[in-house]
């Protein structure tokens, strides 16, 4: 009949179209996985580029594939697998518990020892805060967040199969809220250093920590930007270039290992950007390239080998441009603006100038303060780094050999201390009409006395201006940046003119 002969033509035509898609299908996979073992075995892509090093001529992007098993999972059609990354990293971060003092206001004030000037109107108790840590030696070396283990009086760390070890601390870093600790173990998993600075925008990461009291958890998220910095840490020194991404990160989770694909440590997860308390879609983790560094110093001599460069900077953005644009002659923005340069530092014996701008050290590109201190921050005193520069219509390059902050290109020994650190206050130059009035030829003034530092314990009061430590001129910032080592004596005076001078007895 017509109509049966109609629909089983249309049938039959359907069944046609289906298994020609198929065969084109098959045909186009067929193809790519052709071309792609073609393309890897024609000699482009070398056996060491195979393991996640870079593609230099990938056809199909500018920006190189980094990574061999991506490109075949997009072969695939699938997504980057992270259970080996997962699995094997897992085991190698810790739950930290530090045992801490805090204030119970609750408790009455005493007169007596009101009298003699202690602080009343409370006590102390004991809290327990948790973190998390990332072991990397097999014999027990833990890092993690300085703020994990900050004032803490006793730390104890639970490992992945359960069991406890109390741990003691090796040296931290406030400046880049790094910390490093140790416990009596050995054939731990480990868990190997990456490089966050071949981390790409988009690239998958993973952070794995003990948030909220949840064991060995695990997020995934991708890097949403590089070199980003927050004033979170505080501290004119401090050094913040974070990793930020949008694995879901909580607290409990700080000290915590920021993973790539490969399993391999890339940062330090250290806080979250929030309005609530808990993750809203931002957290943000120290690079590796200077949690290595830091960790290397405190295993090898128990202190923070900081490089100096010897300049004040600014980064050249729009808000520069406005400002300062009319009176330095720049009108785009880029690099970092030398505002000036300290005397006999590493800048200065380099040959850099006030005005000079800084567009790249050692070959990255220093578009930010960010990136600028980052690249400082990794290095050590006696370092050489190559420094390009613009110099009005010039472009220079230099090399200068970094300086600690003593002003010298050794390493600090062992028992070197951070004077600011050790004194226990907030300082500022002292204003010249106050230097003029005391008949000074300056110093720095104490504007805050922070509890339990060496100032408060000799009672110095705010406003007192020290002008010697150690018998030792001190005149700005710069001197007192310069002190390490230990403070035996401190000398100064009074806005009234009262002068005192401390003797430390330790």
């Amino acid at each position: 009949m017509p109509i049966e002969r109609l629909r089983r033509f249309e049938q039959n035509f359907d069944n046609m179209k289906k298994r020609i898609l198929n065969l084109a299908v098959v045909v186009a996979v067929a193809a790519m996985s052709a071309y792609a073992t073609t393309y890897l075995s024609s000699g482009k892509l070398s056996t060491t580029q195979q393991n996640n090093t870079e593609i230099s001529d990938n056809p199909f992007s500018e920006n190189p594939v980094t990574d061999a098993q991506f490109a075949a999972s997009v072969v695939r059609g699938e997504y980057p697998d992270l259970t080996y990354a997962a699995e094997n990293a897992v085991r190698a971060v810790v739950n930290i518990e530090a045992t801490i003092s805090v204030g119970n206001r609750a408790m009455p004030r005493d007169p007596f020892f009101e009298f003699f000037g202690y602080p009343q109107g409370y006590g102390e108790r004991e809290a327990r805060a948790g973190g998390s840590g990332v072991i990397i030696s097999e014999d027990g070396y833990i890092v993690t967040n300085n703020h994990v283990i900050d004032n803490a009086k006793s730390l104890r760390v639970k490992l992945y199969d359960g069991r406890v070890f109390d741990a003691k601390v090796i040296g931290s870093d406030p400046a880049t809220d790094v910390a490093l600790i140790k416990i009596e173990a050995s054939a731990l998993p480990t868990l190997p250093f990456g490089s966050s600075d071949e981390l790409r925008l988009g690239e998958w990461v993973l952070a794995i920590g003990y948030p909220m009291d949840l064991q060995s958890t695990i997020t995934a998220g991708i890097v949403s930007a590089k070199a980003r910095s927050l004033g979170a840490l505080g501290g004119e020194r401090s050094i913040e270039s974070f990793i930020q991404t949008d694995a879901a990160v909580n607290p409990g989770n700080s000290g915590g290992a920021l993973v790539n694909t490969r399993g391999e440590l890339v940062g330090i997860n250290t806080i979250i950007k929030t309005s609530t308390g808990s993750y809203v879609g931002y957290s943000f983790a120290v690079p590796e390239s200077i949690v290595r560094k830091i960790v290397v110093d405190l295993k090898e001599s128990g202190v923070v080998q900081r490089a100096v460069l010897g300049i004040s900077f600014r980064a050249i953005d729009q808000q520069f441009v406005d400002q300062m644009g009319e009176t330095t002659g720049i009108s785009e923005i880029g690099g970092i603006y030398v505002a000036s340069v300290v005397e006999s530092g590493a800048a200065s014996e380099a040959g850099i100038r006030k005005g000079d701008i800084i567009t790249a050290l050692d070959g990255v590109k220093t578009n930010d303060t960010a990136t600028f201190v980052e690249q400082i921050g990794k290095r050590r005193p006696g370092d050489k780094i190559t420094i390009d520069l613009r110099r009005g219509e010039k472009s220079l390059s230099v090399v200068a050999t970094l300086q600690n902050k003593a002003g010298e290109t050794s390493l600090l020994a062992k028992d070197s201390i951070d004077a600011k650190s050790v004194l226990g206050a907030e300082f500022r130059n002292a204003p010249s009409a106050l230097c003029n009035e005391l008949d000074i030829r300056g110093g720095v003034q104490v504007t805050k006395v922070v509890r339990g530092g060496l100032l408060e314990r000799c009672r110095v009061k705010e406003g007192y201006v020290i002008t010697h430590i150690n018998d030792r001129e001190v005149t700005s910032l710069d001197d007192l940046d310069r002190i390490t080592t230990k403070i035996t004596s401190i000398d100064g005076i009074y806005p009234n003119g009262r002068a005192s001078s401390y003797t430390i007895m330790e």
